[in-house]
């Protein structure tokens, strides 16, 4: 590998979206330098590359926290682009709706400060979905565009809807008074799954693992755009480069499903495995009031009967990333789940 590559910092480079950011910048010939809490998840991080097949003679780690600034100026010292993908993201959501907004604005802020100061060319920053759809009164069908934005204030979202939103607006606040806002391009991915690189992976294919095992009789009346995370990685990598994704929210996501259909789609695909999917919807009402037992199910209380459609056409024109279909990467992921014997 040439010693002129490029070198990208990875934050959170653990996560089940990150690994896969770095297995494409590796590939391409980039040199990675990756953020984690732990030198030891260091080494694990690479020997899943490794395990992937891919060259990790490229890859460096430094130990970092969203939530100290010890480390982030020799995390950040010499690279010529960021990915920020680090941010909390609880199984379960706190009770306190602002619990996650100091690590993830404090963090995300961070991360463009010291960015910003070392001369990065551009910082790609995770935000997600959730920083769109959370709009009261948006009826059963919402099409999200580039200019939609969550009200952070409804009291119907849930601590991660909020961090994603305030980490997003306080990102973009600061990169505007900076003078940054052409140095800074946001990613909103919807409802991520295909397969994990390794046995960790995200909040979504948990969600496919908890169906299969039956913990779901029916599903939530819910519906999300889908994003196939190596789609989502060939997103963030293109948004680094691309001359027009400067100053741009690109949202990261296919065609949309229902829950029910995900595990229509599972069950078809796996029917001797499948027999403990849910079958049907429960009615909005028993949701809600299982919520309240349940902080899982409350993640998804302000979305329930509502289509939540994404117009990523402009995404494809910009970066010339496309989104492989829906059911595609729900299959994908049941066959990974399926290899690490989680269903």
């Amino acid at each position: 590998m040439s010693k002129k590559a490029d070198l990208v910092l990875v934050t959170g480079i653990s996560g089940y979206i990150a690994k896969h950011v770095a297995q494409g910048l590796l590939q391409r010939g980039y040199r990675v330098r990756g953020t984690v809490r732990e030198l030891a998840k260091g080494e694990q991080v690479e020997a899943d590359l490794v395990a992937a097949g891919v060259d990790t003679s490229g890859l460096s780690f430094v130990e970092t926290d969203l939530q100290s600034d010890a480390g982030w100026e020799d995390a950040v010292k010499d690279c010529a682009y960021i990915q920020h993908l680090a941010s909390p993201l609880p199984l379960r959501q706190p009770e306190d709706r602002e619990a996650l907004v100091p690590e993830a604005r404090a963090g995300a802020q961070r991360v463009l400060s010291t960015g910003f100061a070392a001369g990065v060319k551009r910082i790609v920053m995770t935000s997600s979905i959730a920083a769109m759809i959370g709009q009261p009164g948006k009826g059963t069908h919402l099409k999200i565009t580039e200019e939609s934005w969550s009200d952070p204030d409804w009291k119907k979202l849930t601590a991660y809807s909020v961090s994603k939103t305030r980490a997003e607006i306080s990102a973009w606040e600061y990169a505007k008074v900076q003078g940054f806002e052409d140095r800074l391009t946001v990613v909103n991915p919807g409802f991520v799954l295909g397969p994990a690189i390794g046995t960790s992976y995200g909040t979504s294919l948990g969600l496919i693992e908890q169906m299969f095992a039956g913990e779901f009789p029916r599903t939530p009346k819910a519906a999300f755009p889908v994003v196939d995370v190596r789609d989502l990685a060939d997103l963030h990598i293109a948004a680094m480069k691309v001359k027009g994704a400067a100053g741009r929210r690109l949202i990261g996501a296919g065609e949309t499903l229902w829950f029910s259909e995900i595990a229509d789609i599972a069950r078809e695909g796996y029917p001797e495995k499948g027999r403990k999917l849910p079958k049907g919807d429960l009615p909005n009402l028993v949701v809600r009031i299982a919520a309240k037992f349940d902080n899982r199910i409350s993640a998804i209380v302000a979305d329930l009967g509502t289509f939540h459609e994404a117009d990523t056409q402009y995404v494809t024109d910009l970066t010339g990333v496309s989104f492989r279909p829906a059911k595609q990467s729900v299959l994908d992921s049941c066959a990974y789940l399926a290899d690490v014997g989680k269903v």
